[in-house]
């Protein structure tokens, strides 16, 4: 199945299940449970959230145990929360700033998650344990899809 047609598939269905869903943990559990069976090569579906002191911590996950705490300076989600901006690594071995929280992880996306009030919430992780497998059309989707987020304050 193509991964528009899984996308359009999983975001309905997301919907559905967190419509009127106002606490950040429930959603988060939710988005990275269907997320995560969706597909395939989704090896590691997560948010970290910011706890402050620029500083984000394990949140729900789905997938082999992840980092605890991460930086804003360390690895790929810490650059995601740090620039507020998403994050695409086609190939983790080529970034010295990476953080090794699974040694299977060959390719990671990450996007940031904000409130109504564009506080940043947490980032959405999400792994793969092959080469190359996000670009512009998964960056795109999760935007759509955690963008329940700024529904809450």
């Amino acid at each position: 199945m193509s991964k528009a047609v899984t996308y359009g598939e999983v975001i309905p269905r997301i919907d559905a299940l967190v419509r009127g869903e106002t606490d950040p943990v429930a959603l988060m559990a939710t988005i990275a449970c269907e997320l995560y069976h969706a597909f395939e090569y989704f090896d590691w579906v997560g948010f970290y959230r910011n706890i402050g002191d620029d500083t984000l911590k394990i949140g729900p996950y789905q997938g082999v145990h992840g980092c605890l705490t991460i930086p804003f300076s360390r690895g790929v989600c810490g650059q995601c929360a740090l620039t507020r901006t998403p994050q695409i690594a086609p190939d983790v071995s080529r970034l010295d700033y990476h953080i090794a929280c699974s040694s299977t992880t060959q390719s990671e996306i990450v996007v940031p998650v904000f409130s109504a009030g564009d506080d940043l919430v947490a980032v959405l992780d999400i792994d793969s344990d092959q080469l190359d497998m996000f670009d512009t059309e998964d960056e795109l989707q999760l935007q759509e899809i955690v963008s329940v987020f700024r529904m809450i304050d």
